[in-house]
């Protein structure tokens, strides 16, 4: 078996590329979603912080230490901070995106690396580093077997979200090469996270991000003390393919090829709506059938052409999508989703309260849309949206959304991202003065001392 192992794994060329990588250089556009991705990532956390989730994983954590629990006055260690930032990130499912995978970077890699910098290297051009290289390790692990690990049941997001943080945590701390590619070989034995959480609405999803934030973190810190592990961790017999995908066959030239030279970071999108990546060209395409002036009370069906990958998250059961359970479940319900953006006029934060999701409207409309997969349909590459309504005088009409709004082809400004900051902000309780000066200290973060603590309340 020994003699069958590659002479250059696939985690040792990674590796190396990495650690060329030097800090300050990055290309301003990559710079800038990195700045973005920390505004939005950190409103996020703001927004949750009074949920009922976070506070029940902050509650849950018995390691107090000095690194920020960002909105919260209690502080932890830098693996206890991660996991609870990143578990509020994820937890409105109002992150980011890469449209290819899909996969939601921000959530995993920000908390990750502002933990570890703040415990253990407060370096902004390491930490900005990091988080490039994390992003961009993420995104393009999903792209090796793409749909491949959520049809085997597992969160892409968790999986490749724990060597993302690895990744750049390593980066961040200044590890090299050899050192990277064990804390990628741990991190493949930390990686996990079913998506289970689907049947009912549980929580479970809130937490992998959280989860691989800190596995990210304590890979890395197991390396830089000489902890080895697999270099065949991503193409082995036994690795992180073959576990996760069931495969070991893939593009692995899509991870490694021009790794440092083209950033896919660049390219995350970020959500107009709090809710799943794919339902929201179709809540475009229903926001503009009601300002068409058609009215719930003329539908007499709705037919969506959606994505044969997505319809095992989004569209069934059916009858659960159009009645879901729970606000949670609601966020991965095309059919409530739908018919809340076309019966209020959109789709906030708000929509996801259990009184919301018992709206006697939004629910009768619901029950109208049904779907059929489109086989010509670009998922995962492109998210698309197609709405067709049959009207009660027999007419039809029909929207088409050929993009996500938020993501390359229509990217958020940076005055859109920090509107959405304000908003996020003052959901959580922030008064303007409170964010402002949160504005402040992230448009420096990455050019001084990683110092936190103006984000504790």
């Amino acid at each position: 078996m020994t003699s069958e192992l590659p002479k250059t794994s696939v985690a040792e060329t990674l590796a190396q590329k990495i650690a060329s990588l030097q800090p300050g250089v990055l290309p301003q556009a990559t710079t800038r979603k990195c700045e973005d991705l920390l505004i939005d990532v950190v409103g996020l956390c703001v927004t949750a912080r009074n949920e009922d989730y976070t506070q029940s994983a902050l509650l849950a954590c018995d390691d107090d230490g000095p690194c920020t629990v960002i909105g919260h006055r209690r502080r932890l260690t830098a693996s206890g901070a991660a996991f609870v930032n990143g578990t509020a990130a994820h937890g409105e499912d109002f992150d980011d995106t890469f449209e290819g995978g899909p996969v939601h970077a921000g959530a995993v890699i920000v908390p990750a690396v502002l933990a570890a910098c703040e415990r253990h290297n407060p370096d902004g051009r390491m930490a900005l580093t990091g988080i490039a290289v994390g992003t961009e390790v993420l995104c393009r692990l999903s792209l090796v077997v793409p749909k491949a690990v959520h049809k085997a049941g597992f969160h892409p997001t968790a999986i490749f979200g724990a060597m993302g943080a690895a990744a750049g945590v390593g980066t961040a701390l200044g590890l090299n090469a050899k050192q990277i590619v064990d804390a990628l070989g741990i991190a493949g034995s930390m990686a996990g996270g079913i998506i289970e959480y689907l049947a009912e609405g549980a929580w479970t999803k809130r937490l992998h991000a959280g989860w691989a934030a800190q596995s990210g973190i304590r890979a890395a810190l197991l390396a830089r003390q000489g902890f080895v592990g697999p270099r065949t961790v991503f193409e082995g017999v036994h690795g992180l393919f073959h576990g996760f995908a069931h495969t070991t066959q893939g593009d692995y030239d899509a991870l490694m090829g021009d790794f440092g030279t083209r950033w896919v970071t660049d390219t995350l999108a970020f959500k107009p709506y709090p809710c799943g990546t794919m339902a929201q060209p179709y809540i475009d395409c229903a926001r503009r059938l009601a300002a068409r002036g058609v009215r719930p009370e003329h539908v007499e069906a709705i037919l969506c052409e959606v994505a044969e990958g997505t319809v095992h998250r989004l569209w069934e059961p059916l009858a659960d999508k159009q009645r879901p359970r729970n606000g949670y479940a609601a966020k991965f319900a095309v059919p409530y989703l739908l018919a809340t953006g076309f019966v209020h006029g959109g789709v906030g934060l708000g929509a996801f309260t259990e009184k919301a999701v018992r709206d006697a409207d939004v629910l009768a409309l619901a029950a109208k849309v049904k779907f059929v997969i489109d086989p010509d349909n670009p998922y995962p590459n492109n998210y698309t949206g197609h709405v067709k309504a049959t009207l009660k005088d027999g007419s039809v009409v029909e929207e088409r959304q050929p993009y996500l709004r938020g993501g390359a082809q229509e990217p958020l400004t940076r005055q859109d991202v920090t509107d959405k900051f304000r908003l996020n902000a003052e959901h959580g309780g922030w008064g303007k003065a409170q964010s402002e000066a949160a504005l402040k200290l992230l448009a420096g973060l990455y050019q001084g001392r990683i110092d936190l603590s103006g984000l504790r309340t």
